[in-house]
């Protein structure tokens, strides 16, 4: 085994065993040290993360410059995201979003170091260029755990409406801290999102000669989901089925802005590509 797959494959088994630390705790049963011990899974967490990390600098950069290909993206993403739910793991309440997040970015990681290609879609970009795709990775994944927490609230609300407030429920924060929350993430991916637009509008040149139309609509078409959502929250309070119908909507749109659309001209039409919205 190669030492940097050995790495991705390590990394992979840290988030497993960081994961296994709140869902031992959900579930009220598990080996004690995980289930008492929440020190064990988030320095389990925190080294994963350092693995991930090294790993994925690897494939990225290379003497010739940045490889963007659509494996290495989904792992970055996969980074920041278990980064948040890190993040998350410090407030007890929320550390039940490790137990997806964790193993997403392990499987992430194990992908790009087992399926990447050599696709160089970026040498010698300037400082604005990189803080456009900063502002665009870091909003993506916010939004990311944002739907996640819009779902997990979806299944929290079904089951409180036919009354089935116990098992699981019991160990999730009350239904308003969860929307706080989640509003919380959206505000904060929306200013990022809205700020990786707006550079990308100004530093990214040749637009549609770089195949990016598709990419660009669907991000805005997404931007404005978002705005709706974030307006109607302040003007009418919304909150709920129809919070969790938005928030779900926007992030798909997010989702085949760059994912999906990388997707089809990477790997299905060979054509690379590798700016953020």
């Amino acid at each position: 085994m190669h030492l940097s797959t050995g790495t991705a494959v390590l990394a992979l088994a840290l988030y497993l065993l960081a994961a296994l630390g709140p869902l031992s705790r959900l579930l009220r049963r598990g080996p004690t040290l995980l289930r008492e011990r929440r020190g064990f899974a988030l320095s389990a967490a925190l080294a994963a993360l350092l693995l991930h990390a090294i790993a994925l600098y690897a494939l990225i950069f290379g003497v010739l410059g940045m490889d963007l290909g659509f494996f290495n993206m989904l792992a970055l993403v996969g980074l920041l995201m278990a980064a948040i739910g890190f993040a998350a793991f410090l407030k007890p309440a929320f550390e039940n979003l490790g137990v997806v997040l964790f193993p997403l970015a392990g499987v992430s990681i194990l992908l790009a170091e087992t399926l990447t290609h050599d696709v160089l879609l970026l040498r010698g970009g300037s400082w604005p260029l990189y803080t456009h795709i900063l502002f665009s990775l870091i909003a993506y994944s916010l939004l990311g755990v944002a739907a996640l927490q819009a779902v997990v609230l979806a299944v929290q609300e079904h089951r409180l409406r036919r009354g089935h407030a116990g098992g699981l429920l019991s160990s999730l924060p009350p239904l308003q801290e969860m929307e706080h929350f989640l509003f919380q993430l959206i505000a904060a991916g929306f200013v990022l999102l809205t700020l990786a637009l707006f550079t990308g509008m100004i530093f990214v040149h040749n637009l549609f000669a770089q195949n990016l139309e598709q990419k660009t609509v669907l991000s805005l078409l997404a931007w404005l989901v978002f705005a709706v959502l974030l307006w109607g929250r302040w003007r009418f309070g919304w909150r709920g089925r129809t919070a969790i119908r938005w928030t779900l909507s926007g992030f798909v749109s997010l989702m085949l802005a760059y994912f999906g659309c990388k997707l089809v001209l990477e790997l299905i039409l060979g054509r690379h590509w590798g700016l953020m919205p």
